[in-house]
């Protein structure tokens, strides 16, 4: 008796087993943008929310060819006026909740370029002593020390970027890991980060699959969104990829959320790539609590 009861709870925790082990192969984590729009809330309440893994501060907008860095955080902070070191305590609240802090560079507006290698170090310098684990008399965050640099180029040039990534990855000797992480648009290769890529340097690549059509998911359809996704898991070396999608209805290749989670990430969890989602951003999830919807099937 006592053997056959061993083997009928054998056959009953099989299956529960089985379906733990592909829920924890699958478990994914959520990035988020914040600093674009002044009513998306504090970033220690986008962090207090448990939500997100990675939050990008959006963004540096000027930066390389001799121009004096600039930082962008919309209606947040003044950078000029020193208001956006009170940010310091919002950031290490962050970190103390396990959550990645990183800054993103670029966007879709902005001054931005890399004229030399030689240019790429001064920026990597000016990165690693105003806003990573160097030291500067003029932090534009205060002393916090952020995670690590994302690379959302979408302008300009691709010239240079993957010196940029190679020096801020060696200053990962002198102390904490500088995560590196991109946001290429969805056709491969991108045009701007394409080429950076390729040196297998980055840690995250959070793929933006809207506001292109070739790719991305449309009207009930995901065929061009996973065909795009294996492409790019088959072409890139990274920890993880991310599916960038957009919060907002409003943006071209909106997923809705029950079609997130029905179709398209069965689609893609299966890769061994895959970390998760982006989300386009902050404000609009706000707005439509996307990421609250979606979280417990990433």
């Amino acid at each position: 008796m006592a053997s056959q009861t061993r083997t009928t709870l054998s056959v009953l925790l099989i299956p529960l087993l089985l379906s733990l082990l592909t829920a924890s192969a699958r478990a994914g984590s959520i990035a988020v943008y914040w600093g674009q729009n002044g009513g998306e809330g504090t970033l220690a309440d986008t962090c207090a929310t448990g939500n997100y893994q990675y939050v990008m501060l959006a963004f540096l907008t000027t930066f390389g060819n001799g121009q004096t860095p600039v930082l962008n955080l919309a209606g947040h902070c003044d950078p000029p006026s020193g208001t956006c070191t009170s940010l310091t305590s919002d950031i290490q609240s962050c970190q103390s909740r396990g959550i990645k802090v990183i800054l993103s560079l670029g966007g879709a507006t902005g001054s931005y370029q890399l004229t030399s290698t030689s240019d790429a170090q001064s920026v990597a310098d000016y990165l690693w002593n105003n806003y990573l684990g160097g030291s500067s008399s003029s932090r534009p965050l205060g002393s916090a020390v952020l995670d690590g640099i994302d690379f959302d180029i979408e302008s300009g040039s691709s010239d240079y970027y993957g010196d940029l990534a190679n020096f801020l990855s060696q200053y990962s000797s002198q102390g904490s890991k500088v995560y590196l992480t991109a946001a290429p648009q969805c056709p491969y290769p991108d045009t701007y980060v394409g080429p950076a890529l390729q040196t297998g340097l980055f840690d995250y690549v959070w793929i933006q699959f809207y506001n292109n059509g070739q790719c991305q998911y449309s009207s009930g359809d995901a065929t061009n969104l996973v065909n795009s996704w294996n492409t790019w898991t088959s072409s890139i070396k990274a920890t993880n990829i991310f599916l960038g999608i957009p919060a907002s209805s409003s943006i071209p290749g909106y997923i809705p959320p029950n079609d997130l989670t029905s179709q398209v990430l069965p689609a893609i969890q299966g890769s061994s790539l895959y970390g998760g989602i982006m989300i386009w951003d902050r404000y609009a999830d706000v707005q439509n609590n996307y990421s609250g919807q979606v979280l417990g099937s990433v």
